[in-house]
């Protein structure tokens, strides 16, 4: 086994598995600010230095999501996932990173509060990935070095406000009710 490969970053990474992963930390994000205890920042610093050095390779989450529930969701909806690029995933994984390590060094200090507002605005961030696709991390990324690949960032936020605006026809309604 190649060392270097296992602190390789996937480029491209698949949005899915990325979405996926946004969600559990949504989830463990959720978890802390509502029972308070520090515990919960373990998995969550673990989870983002993992991914930062190694991608998925290291991270349990992104191993479940890679592994399982991106195949199950691919095979659900029948369609592959779009595939994005690396380099501004992992810079958003570093950001998380540094929210959580500050987190728990406030916690660690004594300033609970620093904390709760750290581990707040992570989870918005990864609640904007998980259920919108819009990548903080990926818009500072691209805003700071650039990103050729990244420029469609606009495009598909306009087309997630057309999306919005366009009105159900009473099909597609009762598709989604049933």
């Amino acid at each position: 086994m190649d060392v270097r490969r296992v602190f390789e970053f996937p480029d491209p990474v698949n949005e899915t598995s990325a979405r996926v992963v946004a969600t559990g930390v949504v989830v463990m994000g959720v978890a802390f600010l509502v029972v308070r205890e520090a515990w919960i920042l373990l998995p969550l610093l673990y989870g983002f230095a993992a991914r930062v050095l190694t991608g998925p390779t290291a991270s349990p989450l992104g191993q479940v999501s890679v592994r399982v529930v991106t195949p199950l969701v691919e095979r659900g909806f029948g369609r592959e996932s779009r595939h994005v690029p690396g380099p501004p995933k992992r810079f958003a994984q570093l950001i998380g990173l540094g929210f959580t390590a500050g987190a728990a060094v406030a916690w660690i200090a004594g300033a609970p509060w620093i904390a709760y507002v750290l581990i707040a605005g992570l989870v918005i961030a990864a609640s904007l990935e998980a259920f919108a696709s819009i990548c903080l991390g990926c818009i500072a990324y691209s805003a700071i070095w650039g990103c050729a690949d990244c420029d469609d960032i606009s495009d598909r936020l306009q087309q997630a406000v057309v999306r919005a605006r366009r009105p159900v026809d009473a099909a597609e309604a009762s598709a989604t009710t049933n």
